[in-house]
Order: C-alpha cells, then sequence, then structure tokens
C-alpha cells in the first residue's frame, strides 16, 4: 500500500483560467472603474518555472514609484488566497509599463470617469528596435472628457495622483486629470 502524500497537484490551464477570471474583476486602487487587466499591469499569470504547484502572478507598475503597487500585490494575493490558490506576486520592472498596454475599455472607462484617457505612444519601439528623438514632438491636444473639446490647457503636470496631469477646458472650464502618456 502506497503511503498518503500531501502532494499538491501541478497547476494545469483550468487553474489558470480560474485565476485570470478572478484577477480580471480586480480593480485599480487609485482608479477604481478600471481594472488591473484593463491598465496592463496584470502581464502574465503562469505555474512557476521553479515549482510546478504554485501560480505565479507578474503584474509591472504604471511607473517606477507607484505608490499603489503595495495595495495591488496585498489585493492580488488576497484573490489568490480566497480562490486557495498557492501563488507567489512577482513584480517586473521591464520592459517598463506603457500607456499602449491600456485596452480600449480602460480608455472609454476612464473618459467616462472624468479623466482624459492618454493616446497612444505611436513611437513604442517593437523588440530589438531603438528610437531616438532629439527634437520633442508637438503634444498632441487633450480633449476634455465632459465636452469633448480639445481647447483644454494644462494647469499642473501632477493632477490628483503621479501619473496624471491636472488639465482644464477652456469651453466648458471644468478641470479634469489627464492620465499622462509614456
Amino acid at each position: 500500500m502506497a503511503p498518503p502524500t500531501n502532494a499538491l497537484p501541478p497547476v494545469d490551464d483550468a487553474l489558470l483560467v480560474r485565476v485570470h477570471a478572478a484577477l480580471a474583476e480586480l480593480t485599480d486602487p487609485e482608479i477604481p472603474v478600471v481594472t488591473l487587466a484593463d491598465m496592463g499591469i496584470v502581464r502574465a499569470v503562469r505555474a512557476a518555472a521553479d515549482d510546478p504547484t504554485c501560480v505565479e502572478v507578474v503584474i509591472t507598475p504604471t511607473y517606477s514609484g507607484c505608490p499603489a503597487m503595495a495595495q495591488i500585490e496585498d489585493d492580488v494575493r488576497a484573490t489568490l488566497q480566497r480562490l486557495g490558490v498557492r501563488a507567489r506576486v512577482t513584480t517586473q520592472l521591464a520592459p517598463p509599463w506603457t500607456t499602449d498596454w491600456m485596452t480600449e475599455q480602460a480608455r472609454a472607462k476612464l473618459r467616462a470617469y472624468g479623466i482624459a484617457p492618454p493616446g497612444r505612444c505611436a513611437d513604442t519601439p517593437t523588440a530589438g528596435e531603438q528610437v531616438l528623438r532629439f527634437v520633442p514632438r508637438a503634444p498632441a491636444p487633450v480633449p476634455c472628457p465632459r465636452c469633448g473639446s480639445t481647447r483644454t490647457r494644462e494647469v499642473s503636470r501632477f493632477g490628483s495622483t503621479a501619473c496624471k496631469a491636472l488639465w482644464q477646458c477652456l469651453d466648458c472650464h471644468e478641470p479634469f486629470d489627464h492620465f499622462k502618456p509614456h
């Protein structure tokens, strides 16, 4: 008779699907109308390379000093614990997060919430490319999320959080946050 074993089963596709679904519900602690998945903060969900019984969730901050990352990591851990999943959360800084990782749903949700979403970073390099820019390009107009006017101005480079700037619409006169593109 074989001795009883306490070995955990290996991570399989069904478990990864459950974890993805649970993480898809987690909202950004600073902007609760968008999810971590919408923002592109959750980079990967996979079996850990060094432990096939453990799920590894890889997250990337929107910028390296983001104070919300500790809360995001806690939220991910709590979600996985509620699922009864053995897991670890890994923060990956390279390649750095870019606003191009945001989904179109995130952009629409930000706009509806009163935050002007960033434009696409057309010069985001693909693997192997290096882009050098010696002359700054003219900034694209930032449309007001309330009335849609592009007659807007930056009031302060820093808004309600460090990843947003404070802008004002010159037509409806309303102030609004603009998520900084990078």
